[in-house]
C-alpha cells in the first residue's frame, strides 16, 4: 500500500468514526440538529459535500447508522 492510500485510507476511518460517533449520540433527533453535529464533528478531509452531508444527517435522524461501523 503507498504511502498516499494509507493516508486516504486513515481519513476515510477518521470520517467513519465520526459519523458513528454522531449517530450513536444523536440517532433520532430533527435534521437540523444532525446537520449541526455532523458539522462540528466531521475532519476536514476528506470533505463531504452539502448534498451528502444532507444524505448522512437524514440516515442518522431516522436512527439509522450509516457510517457501516
Amino acid at each position: 500500500m503507498s504511502a498516499d492510500s494509507t493516508r486516504e485510507h486513515e481519513a476515510n476511518l477518521v470520517l467513519f468514526r465520526a459519523v458513528h460517533d454522531v449517530a450513536v449520540r444523536h440517532a433520532g433527533e430533527p435534521l437540523h440538529q444532525v446537520v449541526s453535529a455532523l458539522r462540528g464533528s466531521l475532519p476536514g478531509t476528506p470533505r463531504l459535500d452539502e448534498a451528502e452531508l444532507r444524505r448522512i444527517a437524514e440516515e442518522i435522524s431516522v436512527g439509522r447508522d450509516p457510517s457501516g461501523l
